[in-house]
């Protein structure tokens, strides 16, 4: 049982000690430079600039890391694709920087969670071996966005497979074309799911930042869980257009990064308007450089909620809430604890009411725009998954995709009465009316606790609504509010964060919010990549 109490770290043996350093970046004998493996976006343009780096030598040493971290060593099955074109890619990078191109993240090499639509030589299955027929036939816009501001897409991560859903007794992390992702802290827990290999490996130091999506928790959950920032935007900042889909009521994109400042310069990236997606007819009025917004006084004045319904599931998570709130205070917060949420507990049943009808639509549809492959609906899908069970169910079933598959049309009243009362209950009557109540900037919550142990057998807690996990992502995720987590403490050598989330639009606030915290708390290092807790750590191929 965990003791509530932060694990003291054991000795090491040198080559242990060696290792870890090596990881942090403070060794100087190593064939990869893990500095910039480690590096900010902002650092690895300084770099360049001053003509000590340029793309494609960045490029090079994330796939050998790739090579030795993911596919050797650890085999944090992570990578579930490395893009074939990325040296050449990143060679015309280099010559259009000597013309004197430039662009917010240029060069900057990105991973994309293998949801997302790439028109490239690189597949796009949502992990499912139903769709490795054919690559997608355009970028999704979020690529196409990316692309133009000069990013380098380096390849595609692991992740749940369908993004969670499948099945009630699914394994977060795994795929039928990826396997088991591992989290690069302590090897035999999970690294969450569904953007499970984006967490993982932007943790582990395989690329500077990467795209995860969430419908409920999906970023937010692998960010906590391996380390990291990661941003749940307002629904309709970000486009959904070449995504596969859950559900267009709740589902987007955001950014997964290892800092605050990173998270916010790719979300400034990739939120904008986009034809393709009606539901961002707002989002150019509302996306900004959220760069700007980076205030080391972030805290101060800030009147923020403690929504105690969202804590006291796990005891780590509730220690680490604790000394976040204290460090709130000393920096100048206004903390309002504890606020409460109306309805938050009856916001379930109509959640998955709409999950399940919009997933036969927006499947179908989705599926309706990829030539070359075999299964052209849902009852595909299932027929697919039948056909091939030794590699698509050795585990768990699909019962959720049958589920769906029995809906009806999304005219149903049943579907229409469940979506506006969960809406109603989660915004207007919910997020809403505790920020208003207590005229708060922002809510705040544990993220989750600290990473459960990987369980193929009984499934993991996140799928399984296990109680003493916890998780704060759902009032955010079904009223279609931002939310952002940040490392904020460990328990055990695992990462344990705090989220924040608030009204619609408001990223500003929660970035400036949360950027001030970061400053101040200082939280996140480097994983070690343990066998298991208070255990050893496994040494990548070619390590000295």
């Amino acid at each position: 049982m965990p003791s509530g109490k932060a694990a003291v770290p054991r000795p090491c043996s040198r080559l242990a000690l060696a290792f870890a350093l090596l990881l942090a970046g403070r060794a100087g004998a190593a064939d990869v430079r893990t500095s910039d493996a480690y590096a900010s976006i902002a650092e690895l343009h300084r770099r360049m600039a001053a003509g000590q780096l340029d793309s494609r030598a960045l490029a090079r040493q994330f796939l050998d890391r790739i090579r030795r971290i993911d596919q050797g060593g650890p085999a944090l099955r992570s990578v579930i694709e490395t893009n074939p074109d990325a040296l050449r890619l990143a060679g015309e990078l280099d010559a259009g920087r000597k013309a004197g191109a430039r662009g917010a993240l240029y060069g900057i090499p990105v991973l994309l969670k293998d949801n997302i639509d790439t028109g490239d030589r690189m597949l796009t299955t949502a992990g499912s071996l139903a769709l490795a027929g054919a690559p997608a036939p355009r970028d999704a816009f979020v690529v196409e966005r990316l692309r133009a501001a000069g990013a380098l897409v380096l390849g595609k991560t692991n992740l749940s497979e369908w993004a969670n859903y499948r099945s009630n007794h699914a394994n977060s992390g795994w795929s039928a074309r990826g396997g088991q992702t591992k989290n690069p802290y302590v090897l035999d827990r999970n690294p969450c799911g569904s953007s499970a290999g984006s967490g993982a490996a932007v943790a582990a130091g395989l690329a500077t930042v990467a795209l995860g999506t969430e419908t409920d928790g999906s970023i937010i959950c692998p960010a906590s869980f391996n380390g990291l920032v990661g941003i749940k935007p307002t629904l309709g900042l970000v486009s959904r257009s070449g995504i596969v889909p859950i559900s267009h009521d709740q589902d987007t994109a955001g950014p997964m990064a290892r800092s605050v400042a990173d998270a916010a310069a790719v979300l400034g990236v990739i939120a904008g308007s986009d034809p393709r997606d009606p539901a961002t007819a707002e989002a150019d009025a509302h996306a900004t450089d959220y760069t700007r917004f980076l205030d080391p006084d972030g805290l101060k004045g800030r009147r923020i909620g403690v929504v105690r319904q969202l804590a006291g599931a796990e005891p780590n998570a509730d220690r680490v809430l604790e000394q976040a709130i204290a460090l709130m205070k000393a920096q100048g917060a206004v903390i309002v604890d504890p606020v409460r949420i109306p309805h938050l507990g009856e916001l379930g049943e109509p959640e998955l009411t709409v999950l399940s009808y919009d997933f036969k639509h927006d499947i179908d549809a989705y599926l309706a725009g990829r030539p070359g492959l075999g299964v052209k609906s849902l009852a595909d899908l299932i027929a697919f998954d039948r056909q091939h069970a030794a590699e698509e169910m050795p585990w768990f079933g699909q019962e959720l995709f049958e589920q769906a598959q029995a809906r009806g049309p999304l005219t149903d009243k049943a579907y229409l009465d469940a979506q506006a009362r969960a809406r109603r209950l989660a915004g207007p009557e919910g997020i809403d009316a505790a920020l208003a109540k207590d005229h708060l900037d922002a809510l705040l919550a544990p993220s989750w606790g600290p990473a459960f142990v990987t369980d193929p057998v009984l499934g993991d807690h996140i799928v399984s609504g296990d109680p003493t996990v916890g998780g704060a992502s759902q009032p955010a995720a079904v009223a279609g509010y931002p939310s952002i987590t940040v490392p904020a403490g460990f328990a055990h050598d695992l990462p344990v964060g705090i989220v924040l989330f608030g009204a619609k639009w408001s990223e500003p606030t929660l970035i400036a919010i949360a950027y001030g915290f970061e400053q101040h708390a200082r939280a996140w290092q480097p994983p070690r990549f343990l066998d298991t807790v208070g255990g050893q750590p496994v040494a990548p191929a070619g390590a000295p």
